[in-house]
């Protein structure tokens, strides 16, 4: 199969998410789920994604859509179109499945896939984590990871706007 294929096979909704889903349970295999933007991928991301990935089987990743990027972060955003973004995750070993949603929050998206592990970054309290009273009620884990200290979307944006090195 050639790479791209399996790039583009990672990205999936609806029914091929479904069948996804009921192989990995069927197996009982652990579903780590992160969520995000993920709007210019850095060092940071990459480090969390990969820190995720190891708390379980399968990572899937919930990615807003442009139209919700624009809704949390501003008319100027996202600087990299949905597609941009899912593919490039997609291209990560360690990224399963990468999910587009269009709400403001996962929590629909959590309750369908109903995840073994829910992951953040340590910039979240866990009691604060979208999803996380869900999926503590069936026995799951509410994880959160450190950030790599000065490696962030905000920081990088400041630095090309002021044009400095």
């Amino acid at each position: 199969m050639r790479k791209t294929a399996l790039i583009q096979g990672k990205i999936r909704s609806g029914i091929e998410l479904e069948r996804w889903l009921t192989i990995v349970r069927f197996k009982k295999q652990k579903i780590v789920f992160t969520n995000g933007c993920f709007d210019i991928l850095h060092k940071g991301h990459i480090q969390y994604l990969a820190e995720a990935s190891e708390l379980g089987d399968y990572l899937v990743i919930g990615l807003n859509t442009d139209a919700s990027v624009r809704k949390l972060k501003g008319n100027g955003r996202p600087y990299l179109d949905e597609e941009s973004r899912a593919r490039i995750l997609a291209s990560l070993y360690f990224v399963s499945v990468i999910v587009l949603f269009d709400e403001e929050t996962p929590l629909n998206l959590i309750r369908q896939i109903r995840p073994d592990v829910l992951v953040k970054g340590a910039d979240y309290k866990p009691e604060d984590i979208v999803g996380g009273d869900f999926v503590r009620q069936y026995g799951g884990e509410v994880v959160t990871l450190n950030l790599v200290e000065g490696s962030s979307t905000s920081e990088i944006i400041s630095k090309i706007n002021s044009g400095s090195d």
